[in-house]
């Protein structure tokens, strides 16, 4: 499949593997798309696995509405469930990278009956993350999202003069210059930035949509070079897992970890998947 649809809305997909193979969903973050995984995914085919790596609300560009309510994290992790049924499939693995990380917490809490593992790169558990802004560093580390809730200038200012403030963040964390102009070029799209940004301007909202404990069998990759989620999220992320967890740490890789550890994250997701065997 290449596309499905929901709440009216049309998401590419990229359906990967062989066809009979366990289903993996890859949810990818801000400002990526599902060409994020472009490395993980063949090492994951090699492993038997089959991947559907969908451009997420807001960079398909047949699902992106206007306003922040829309980018709700019931809504997103909606559309994962929508794709599930639209494949025929019951339960799958689900790894999820930035707020793709989100969205895998959130599945694994709100639908476990659809989840088989959970797997976050970066993405402490929402509720460590909030317990961190009061206790740690954490609060300096998310300050560019409350940046992202001004209006209009947060995307004046990225994507001024073609883009070169999002650019430079992008080759600030290492990653490679095909990938930093696919990111560049998604979000110059005719209404990308402010669909992908409304995501952080949904967080006001989500005091309905707390993610609970999470029950499936989870990995938890973090890296030390990661700038804006830091240790103690990490460590208290624990304490939202009443299953299986597995913490890895990576040493002074940076925060993209499906391009920068690609072979690393994939191995660790192949031995997570044959856990829940």
């Amino acid at each position: 499949m290449d596309r499905f649809r929901n709440d009216g809305l049309t998401f590419d997909v990229r359906d990967g593997g062989p066809p009979d193979g366990e289903p993996v969903v890859l949810l990818h973050g801000f400002p990526q798309d599902s060409s994020a995984f472009d490395r993980m995914a063949p090492l994951l085919h090699g492993a038997g696995l089959r991947t559907l790596a969908p451009d997420q609300r807001g960079y398909s560009p047949g699902a992106r509405p206007s306003g922040r309510s829309p980018y709700r994290l019931r809504a997103v992790a909606g559309d994962v469930v929508a794709l599930l049924d639209a494949a025929g499939i019951e339960r799958a693995h689900v790894v999820g990278h930035d707020w793709g990380g989100a969205v895998a917490w959130a599945l694994g809490a709100w639908h476990p009956a659809r989840v088989r593992t959970v797997t976050s790169l970066s993405t402490p558990h929402p509720g460590a993350v909030t317990k961190a802004l009061l206790s740690s560093d954490q609060c300096l580390r998310s300050s560019y999202m409350a940046a992202f809730q001004l209006p209009v200038l947060p995307e004046r200012l990225l994507l001024a003069r073609d883009g070169a403030a999002l650019r430079g963040v992008l080759e600030n964390g290492d990653l490679p210059p095909d990938a930093v102009d696919r990111y560049v070029d998604r979000m110059r799209e005719p209404g990308a930035l402010p669909a992908a940004l409304a995501w952080y301007r949904a967080v006001p909202l989500a005091a309905r949509d707390a993610v609970g404990r999470v029950g499936v069998p989870v990995l938890h990759v973090w890296s030390t070079g990661d700038p804006f989620l830091g240790r103690t999220a990490t460590e208290r992320t624990r304490e939202f897992v009443t299953g299986p967890y597995r913490l890895e740490v990576l040493e002074g890789v940076p925060h993209w970890i499906p391009e920068l550890a690609a072979e690393r994250a994939a191995e660790l997701v192949v031995a997570h998947t044959r856990t829940a065997a």
